[in-house]
């Protein structure tokens, strides 16, 4: 499968941080690494919802993509993602509705169950019933978008009476709509049912039975078939964490114990997740790797692990940094997203063709190149002792 003429490139943004840090330091250099990524070309930033837990620490991705906005002139930015459970369907919509007159358009709205069950704990919400919640929510999201009838809806969780929006949306006819998925087929399933995209939160590993990813696409081109909507390979979103350096050696160096920590404290102590991986905390991020989980190394790693996912999953269209914004020190980050706008994204942009076709004609040519350059400098030379002699 042929990738996009121009993939898009961003980050998936939980975020996460070390609960031994200022809460609002973290926030802050979220922002800065927004308006880095907005500086340096990335396309899109998606920005999670979380409440509990300590590591995850922005509760409401609204507020901070109204500050996001105010910050940066091109990067759009979404939802990654609103837990739709937690939330009046009617709220989600003027909200977002809201933020796409306020940015004129570079709004996302991504939605989930909710990842965390100690968030649907403090809500009073059972976990069994948040994927049926979510597929309520976003059918009347939808509908809120595209009708402009009044809405009468009673559901056993939620009502709305003559409800309709006061503010149609910006982008017509609504902005973007993506649904996160992890591995199971509910999430594509739902995409499809939509006609929203899919950003799948996880790739299986190539060991594994299920390790062929075009099963997940077609998930949601079934469902989109069977709900008469559609659905576009350049819409889905692999989002894998990330790290580049000069070196593959110094990359590993960079995030050897932040990934460490991130996968023992928070994955498995924290959430209580436990990896199939029991040696010393500093030997994680080897495991990861082998496993195919993460990118460490350099951008021509990066380059064939894309490549390598493209025929993995028959094509995708977007590709997003996950988890490792604070994992290493921070000019390393900042470099690291450098590297991936310098080397990597054009790669996928095809803003390198008119370079490389350039030079190449200039190349061929070179012998004819320099031989005029050495014509025109004799010239310019007998055009001088010319003028020398006149004066005389």
């Amino acid at each position: 499968m042929a990738l996009p003429e121009k993939m898009k490139f961003g980050i998936f943004m939980a975020p996460f941080h070390c609960i031994n840090e200022n809460p609002t330091l973290a926030l802050e250099r979220d922002l800065e690494l927004i308006q880095w990524m907005d500086t340096l070309g990335f396309d899109e930033a998606w920005v999670g919802e979380h409440h509990s837990a300590g590591w995850e620490t922005i509760s409401s991705p609204e507020i901070f993509i109204g500050i996001a906005a105010d910050r940066t002139r091109h990067i759009k930015l979404g939802t990654g993602v609103i837990s739709l459970p937690y939330h009046h369907p009617l709220h989600v919509a003027n909200r977002m509705v809201l933020l796409d007159h306020l940015t004129r358009g570079r709004v996302m709205l991504g939605v989930g169950p909710g990842a965390l069950v100690t968030d649907a704990h403090m809500l009073g919400i059972e976990p069994n019933v948040q994927r049926k919640r979510m597929d309520e929510a976003l059918e009347i999201i939808m509908r809120l978008f595209t009708e402009t009838e009044p809405i009468t809806y009673v559901s056993d969780w939620f009502e709305m009476h003559e409800a309709m929006l006061q503010v149609r949306p910006f982008t017509k006819p609504h902005m973007p709509v993506a649904v996160a998925s992890v591995r199971s087929p509910s999430g594509p399933a739902l995409a499809g049912k939509h006609g929203a995209a899919v950003l799948s939160m996880s790739v299986p590993r190539e060991t594994e039975a299920r390790a062929d990813m075009n099963y997940l696409w077609n998930v949601a081109e079934e469902s989109a078939a069977e709900h008469e909507q559609t659905v576009r390979r350049d819409e889905w979103r692999l989002v894998l964490p990330v790290h580049l350096a000069e070196s593959r050696e110094e990359a590993i160096r960079d995030i050897r114990m932040g990934a460490g920590q991130f996968n023992r404290e928070y994955l498995e102590e924290t959430l209580g997740r436990p990896m199939d991986f029991d040696g010393p905390t500093d030997k994680i991020i080897d495991h990861l790797m082998d496993m195919g989980e993460w990118i460490i190394g350099t951008p021509d790693d990066c380059i064939e692990t894309i490549n390598r996912l493209n025929e993995r999953t028959g094509g995708f269209g977007g590709f997003l940094i996950g988890f490792t914004q604070d994992l290493a020190p921070r000019e390393k980050v900042l470099r690291s997203y450098e590297l991936m706008a310098r080397y990597v994204m054009p790669h996928f942009q095809g803003s390198l063709a008119g370079l490389s076709g350039s030079n190449e004609w200039a190349r061929k040519r070179s012998d004819h190149t320099r031989e005029a350059m050495n014509q025109a400098v004799e010239v310019a030379k007998q055009d001088y002792e010319g003028r020398k002699e006149v004066r005389a």
